[in-house]
């Protein structure tokens, strides 16, 4: 589902984000994708929905490639990847139901649609009970299942987490990350990266490791042939 190919990321001449990073990550998996700050796992997790392109190698995404994929096609890549920021990113004008409506409205989903599907995850999500509040009236962790929603609401085939529990105390991050683990249990890929080792210790998934951009460990023996199978 998701393989990168001897990737390299150079922002300028002195500066190389990733250095010939490979590895395959299959559909249903859960991988923790570690290190400290500053190690590349943003800029990483950037490729897989194609804000940034390398420099060298190629990103494989649900049968899409960095080196061939057109502009006009990655919004439809992007219907297929859920994305959850540690800074939060909501809407703080509109209501919580509004702010998991806003991207189906944008695909042009019918309003009952939309309705029922957003009740249906902020169900899920333990939200219900706020939906019509509005941001500010949420504690931190409350907001980040308000972004964990968003990021579902449209079914993803792959949910990337980028240290969703980064601004949260330890209880709440277990919440979260046990939340993660139900939409994992559902069949959707999620990709997690942190640099919280305490949290992650107890659970068994497979680490990708980057230390100063490259990948010193779950990448190799994870690699396989290019796939070919269709996704879309």
């Amino acid at each position: 589902m998701i393989q990168f190919s001897h990737v390299s990321k150079r922002f300028d001449s002195s500066y190389e984000a990733l250095k010939d990073i490979s590895f395959f990550i299959d559909k249903g998996e859960f991988v923790f994708l570690t290190g400290a700050s500053g190690a590349g796992k943003t800029t990483l997790l950037k490729h897989i929905y194609m804000e940034e392109f390398p420099s060298s190698g190629e990103v494989f995404v649900c049968d899409y490639d960095s080196k061939y994929i057109k502009q006009s096609q990655i919004p439809y890549l992007r219907r297929k990847l859920g994305v959850v920021f540690q800074d939060f990113r909501l809407l703080n004008d509109r209501n919580i139901f509004e702010n998991v409506a806003f991207s189906l409205r944008v695909i042009g989903k019918k309003e009952r649609d939309i309705k029922k599907k957003v009740f249906e995850v902020l169900s899920l999500t333990g939200l219900i009970h706020k939906c019509f509040h509005f941001p500010n009236q949420l504690s931190g962790g409350e907001q980040q299942r308000v972004c964990i929603s968003r990021a579902i609401v449209n079914d993803p085939w792959v949910l990337l987490a980028d240290e969703p529990t980064g601004n949260l105390d330890l209880a709440v991050s277990k919440e979260i990350f046990s939340l993660l683990q139900t939409i994992n249990s559902w069949g959707t890929t999620v990709i997690m990266s942190t640099h919280d080792l305490n949290l992650i210790e107890p659970y068994h998934y497979r680490r990708l490791v980057l230390s100063s951009g490259s990948l010193i460990s779950g990448g190799d023996a994870s690699v396989k042939p290019k796939f070919s199978g269709s996704f879309l």
